[in-house]
C-alpha cells in the first residue's frame, strides 16, 4: 500500500489543506484506506491527512498496535492521553481550510472540530468515495479472498440443510464457516430465508422452519483485511418447482446479461435501466414489477461502497472497479430468487469473482 498514492487520489480534485478523518465508536473506512491497518480498533482516533503525509492521534490503548503497522508516509502521535499535546497538535488546523467526511462526522464531532478554528470546513465525502472506487491491487487481492472465504461458507452451510432446520440455525452456521475460513468477520448481517420469506429481499433470519420444496436464499459476506464481499445464492431444498425453475433462469439469464454488458466506458444506469426492462417484458410481463431493487452496487471497505445502478444519474464504469450484481424477482406469496457476485473491471470488460 502507498500512502502518498492514496492521498493524491484524494487531493488531486480538492482545495484544502487538510483532510480530518474522526473515528467515534465506529471506525470511518477512509481511516482503514489511509492506514491500510488490519489489527486495532482506533475508537476515537483521529486522522489529519495533507497531500504529503497522514498523521494519526492515538492513544496509549493502541499506540503500539499502531506502531507495528507503520508505512511510508505515516506520523503516529500518542497525545490523546495528554491534553496538553493534544492540543498543540489540533492548533495546526487552526485558519487552514478542512475537509471532512460529512456522511460519516456527527455533529459533535463537526463542532469539536470547529473550536479549534478553522478558516472553512468542506464536506469532501464525495472525493473520498470517488477516490476509493478505483482498486489497487493489495484491495483487489482482499476482496478476491472474500469473495473466496464467502463462497466456501456459503457452501459449507448448505450442508446443514435439512427439514426442520430453522432459519437463525442456518445463519449462525454460515457466520461460523466465515469465521472459520479466515474472515475478521462479516461485511453485514447475513440474511437467510426460507420457503415464502424469500420474497422480502431483506428478510432477517427467524424460528422459521424449513420445509421439503422450499426456495433457501443465502445472502451473506465475509470481511478480510477490512474489505468486503456481498453474495447470494438461491436454491429449492429438496425437487425443483417449474415455477421456481422458471425464476431461477429468468434471474441468471439477466445477470448474465448484466455481466456482459459491464465494461470500461458503459454506462451502468442505462445497464440497469436494460436489465429491469428485459425482467419487466420476459412471458409477457410475467414478472413487470417484481424486480424490485437497483441492479447492484460497488464494493470495498464498505460492502455499499459507492452507488453503481440506482435512478441516476449516469455513472460511467471505469478499469479497477468492484461491484455486486444482483438481480432478483420476488412474488409474495410464492417467494423470491436472488442471484449475486462480485465482479471486478478488468480492461476487457468484467471477471467475476
Amino acid at each position: 500500500m502507498e500512502i502518498k498514492e492514496r492521498l493524491s487520489k484524494i487531493f488531486s480534485s480538492l482545495d484544502i489543506d487538510v483532510a480530518v478523518i474522526m473515528n467515534s465508536e465506529f471506525i470511518d473506512p477512509n481511516f482503514h484506506y489511509l492506514t491500510g491497518f488490519t489489527s486495532g480498533v482506533f475508537e476515537s482516533n483521529m486522522l489529519l491527512a495533507t497531500k504529503n503525509e497522514v498523521t494519526l492521534l492515538t492513544s496509549d490503548l493502541e499506540y503500539a498496535t499502531a506502531l507495528s503497522q507503520k508505512k511510508s508516509g505515516m506520523k503516529i502521535l500518542n497525545v490523546l492521553s495528554d491534553k496538553e499535546k493534544f492540543e498543540e497538535e489540533m492548533s495546526i488546523i487552526k485558519g487552514k481550510r478542512l475537509g471532512i467526511n460529512g456522511k460519516f462526522l456527527s455533529y459533535s464531532g463537526y463542532q469539536f472540530i470547529e473550536k479549534y478554528k478553522p478558516k472553512s470546513v468542506i464536506d469532501i465525502s464525495e472525493a473520498l468515495t470517488k477516490a476509493r472506487m478505483i482498486k489497487d491491487n493489495e484491495e483487489l487481492r482482499n476482496i478476491r479472498k472474500a469473495v473466496s472465504i464467502t463462497k466456501f461458507a456459503i457452501l459449507e452451510a448448505q450442508k446443514s440443510l435439512k427439514e426442520g432446520i430453522t432459519e437463525l440455525e442456518l445463519a449462525a452456521r454460515v457466520d461460523f464457516a466465515i469465521k472459520s475460513f479466515g474472515a475478521s468477520g462479516n461485511s453485514f448481517d447475513t440474511i437467510v430465508a426460507f420457503g415464502e420469506n424469500t420474497a422480502y429481499p431483506h428478510h432477517m433470519p427467524d424460528s422459521t422452519k424449513l420445509t421439503y420444496g422450499d426456495l433457501v436464499l443465502i445472502d451473506t459476506g465475509a470481511k478480510f483485511n477490512n474489505y468486503c464481499a456481498d453474495i447470494t445464492r438461491t436454491i429449492v431444498f429438496g425437487e425443483q418447482d417449474k415455477k421456481f425453475k422458471e425464476m431461477f433462469n429468468l434471474v441468471k439469464s439477466a445477470q448474465l446479461m448484466a455481466i456482459h454488458k459491464l465494461k470500461p466506458g458503459a454506462d451502468s444506469y442505462k445497464i440497469g435501466k436494460e436489465v429491469r426492462n428485459y425482467i419487466d417484458t420476459y412471458a409477457n410481463g410475467k414478472y413487470k414489477g417484481k424486480f424490485i431493487h437497483a441492479l447492484g452496487h460497488g464494493i470495498g471497505l464498505e460492502v455499499h461502497d459507492h452507488a453503481m445502478f440506482g435512478k441516476g444519474p449516469s455513472r460511467i464504469i471505469k478499469k479497477g472497479m468492484t461491484m455486486a450484481v444482483e438481480p432478483g424477482v420476488y412474488v409474495e406469496g410464492l417467494g423470491g430468487v436472488r442471484i449475486e457476485d462480485d465482479v471486478f473491471i478488468d480492461k476487457n470488460g468484467s471477471v467475476v469473482l
